[in-house]
């Protein structure tokens, strides 16, 4: 009875947990779907987040929806392009420099083996210095502005931490829709804080499913990886 009167008090928390592992999933798989996903998770977890106090956070998930439309955008103009080309030209990598020519081999595999499955997408790419940079610099402004307005106008329990998760997971979710590989070592970073802040205010669905999130993490980073090496063995190929 229990469990039962839990699970009925707590049914809006465990939906956006499960939406959000089927978001995780899809974005190690680099599937469209993962934006529609994103979507309805980020809408549930700013009720969520509301009446746990956690404004900062709140505010995340509105900036969520708002990339990961734009995000769909992104992925889905990408996958419009090559629906419009045929053979060869149809399965070029995008946003990459490389030859004329797409030479067989594991990148064309891979490339060939989404687009069978209608999954047409954004290669990955790796972080560039100069951007690098620059979200540094914001990431650290998100930070200190955050941080003011959670502890000098909020009653947040923890706006320092709130700040950290929310500005960091600001830059990765853009560096996501961009497809940069390195985003998966912020979510490294945001999951295990997330997890430990989210106990100590008793949200133990929203617990498990960012410890689900840093397991998954580490498997998107293999993941991806793997795809960065299929990229290029695709642009530097060997006879």
């Amino acid at each position: 009875m229990a469990i039962s009167a839990w699970l009925s008090s707590n049914w809006i928390e465990i939906f956006g947990a499960v939406t959000g592992i089927i978001y995780v999933f899809l974005e190690i798989r680099q599937n469209i779907w993962l934006w529609p996903v994103g979507i309805i998770t980020s809408a549930v977890y700013i009720f969520v987040f509301f009446t746990s106090k956690f404004y900062a956070d709140m505010s995340l998930q509105v900036y969520y929806l708002a990339v990961s439309c734009l995000g769909w955008y992104w992925w889905a103009q990408v996958a419009g392009r090559r629906s419009q080309g045929t053979g060869a030209e149809a399965i070029n990598l995008p946003s990459l420099e490389g030859p004329d020519s797409y030479r067989e081999g594991a990148g064309y595999e891979e490339t060939k083996r989404h687009r069978d499955e209608g999954t047409e997408r954004l290669s990955v790419t790796r972080l560039k210095l100069k951007t690098g940079i620059i979200l540094a610099i914001i990431l650290m402004i998100l930070y200190f502005l955050l941080w003011f307005v959670l502890s000098r106008f909020t009653d947040s329990p923890v706006p320092e931490w709130d700040s950290f998760i929310t500005s960091l997971s600001i830059i990765a979710t853009w560096m996501l829709a961009r497809k940069i590989y390195e985003h998966w070592f912020l979510w490294i970073a945001v999951n295990t804080a997330s997890s430990v802040i989210f106990l100590t205010r008793g949200l133990y669905p929203t617990v498990i499913l960012y410890l689900v999130y840093l397991v998954m993490s580490f498997i998107g980073l293999k993941e991806w990886k793997r795809s960065l090496k299929s990229v290029a063995s695709t642009l530097n190929p060997t006879d």
